[in-house]
This record gives structure tokens, C-alpha cells and sequence, in this order.
């Protein structure tokens, strides 16, 4: 980058952390755009187009995902009703808080509390320390900090981890609703697969893990092959249908855990099942 480059990335990501700090203070409370970017001190169109280009969302279905991924949250561990979700998430009437949770979750809020198994994190918080430095930057992880000191008390277990196969084509030649449907199917199955006590993570776009409390290769294994077992089945969307295929590595968890080295044997693994096709174990 030149110095002019570098001077326009830092004020661009300034914006963004202030943006998302801001979203994240208030996604209990009506949130205006407007409002957001008097907080960073920038123009709406300014702060529009930085959104834009960290996330590939709108403002608009960022805060709309990052409530109705809570909501579903607060449906499966808390005595909430689906009105009083509405109402916290500033949906004004049950039938409004339902269509959008359904286009999200693909199934209702009532039918979710029944029959939905495991973690709620379809949409966590970005994480912007992990932001690709390019043309036009993008934030690329999670946020998973909550669960790091759960992660600290299993070293030794596997994490088994997962990509979507071919989620950027999807969303080029199908467009975004067929890759939010696949990155819904996706979480389904992992979550599906997992055990009670087993959590399961969304680390990156098309990223998944699962703390699978083991260390026993042949479990590992076992949970993995329910999930890659159904590789190529389809799931509809509103242009017909699209197929639906993960990879799978395991990483053992080690005693200094940090993000970064998760990351990193993240990639590291699923580098390798990409290349063998077939899961790998690091």
C-alpha cells in the first residue's frame, strides 16, 4: 500500500470498529444510520460504502441478522415468548418478527424453540482484528470470545472444523439468498451432528467448529462422517435448488490457546482435506 492507501485503510477501519461498536450497544434499541454515522463522525454514504466493503452486507441485514441470531438465542435458553422477542428486537408485531426470523432461521420462531438442537450463533459479532488488508478490506472472523475460556478447560479434545465447499461461487453465479441458505443448511447439520454437550461455532464466513469434548479419533471421526455423510443433498431457495457440501478436518486443542493459533490450524488443517479430500486430523 502507498502512504496515501494506508492513511485511507486506517481511516476506513476507524469507522468500521466505531460502526460495530456501535450496532453491538444498541441492537436492543432503535438504531439509525444516521445515528451510527454522526457516532463515527462521517457522512451516511461514507459510512454506507465502508460497511459495505468490510462486510458484503448492508448495514440494514447486518443488525437484522445480528438480532434474529439472538433472538433465537433467547428463544432456546431463556422463558421468553416469541412476542416478548419481538418486542425486545424492535419488531413491532409477532407477525412482522416472524416472517423475518423465518427468512433467517428457515423455520418459525415456535417451530425453532421445538425442534432447533445445539448453539444459536448463526450470525456472531464480526471480529475486527482479523480484517483483510486489500482493495477493499474485509472482515473476515467471528467473534468467539465468549467461549474462550470454555476452550481453555479442553486441552487435549478436538475440535473437529468445517468449510463450506464452493460457497463463493454460490453467491457470484446464485446469488446471496442461495449462500445464506447453504450457510444455514450447513450449521444445521454440524449442529445436528453434535452431542448435547458439544458446541458448535460459526468462525468465519464459510467456517465452522465444533468442541467436541473428545479426544478419541474414532468418536471424532464417527460425529465428523454424519456430518459429511450428506454432502451433495440440496436445499431450496427462491431460484430452485442448490447443493450442499462441507470439509472436514480435527485440531487438537493445545495448553496456550489463542484465537490466532486456532485460526491458523484451522486453515492449516482444512488446507490439507482440501488437497487430500478426504478428513485430516493435525
Amino acid at each position: 500500500m502507498t502512504a496515501n492507501e494506508e492513511q485511507r485503510f486506517d481511516h476506513g477501519f476507524a469507522t468500521f470498529v466505531t460502526a460495530l461498536g456501535y450496532i453491538e450497544s444498541h441492537l436492543c434499541e432503535e438504531i439509525t444510520q444516521e445515528d451510527i454515522a454522526a457516532d463515527c463522525y462521517v457522512s451516511l454514504s461514507s459510512l454506507q460504502k465502508t460497511w459495505k466493503y468490510c462486510t458484503h452486507y448492508s448495514i440494514k441485514e447486518y443488525i437484522q441478522k445480528r438480532r434474529l441470531t439472538l433472538a433465537g438465542r433467547d428463544l432456546m435458553e431463556n422463558d421468553i415468548s416469541v412476542l416478548e422477542a419481538a418486542m425486545k428486537y424492535g419488531y413491532n408485531s409477532h407477525e412482522v418478527f416472524t416472517r423475518a426470523f423465518t427468512k433467517v432461521w428457515g423455520v418459525s420462531p415456535s417451530k425453532f424453540r421445538k425442534h432447533w438442537k445445539g448453539d444459536c450463533g448463526l450470525y456472531p459479532a464480526l471480529n475486527p482484528e482479523y480484517v483483510e488488508r486489500n482493495d477493499y478490506m474485509r472482515v473476515k472472523k467471528y467473534d468467539i470470545s465468549e467461549f474462550y475460556d470454555y476452550l481453555r478447560t479442553q486441552t487435549g479434545t478436538f475440535v473437529l472444523c468445517f468449510d463450506v465447499i464452493s460457497l463463493m461461487p454460490i453467491n457470484d453465479q446464485l446469488g446471496r439468498e442461495a449462500g445464506d441458505k447453504v450457510i444455514l443448511e450447513s450449521f444445521r447439520r454440524i449442529n445436528e451432528a453434535a452431542e448435547d454437550n458439544m458446541i458448535c461455532l460459526r468462525l468465519g464466513g464459510d467456517e465452522f467448529a465444533m468442541i467436541t469434548e473428545s479426544r478419541d479419533p474414532d468418536e471424532v471421526t464417527a460425529i465428523a462422517e454424519k456430518v459429511i455423510s450428506q454432502n451433495g443433498n440440496k436445499v431450496p431457495y427462491s431460484g430452485g435448488e442448490v447443493a450442499v457440501a462441507l470439509r472436514c478436518g480435527a485440531i487438537r486443542i493445545g495448553e496456550h490457546l489463542k484465537y490466532s493459533v486456532l485460526c491458523n490450524d484451522f486453515n492449516e488443517v482444512m488446507e490439507k482435506a482440501r488437497e487430500s479430500g478426504k478428513m485430516e486430523f493435525m
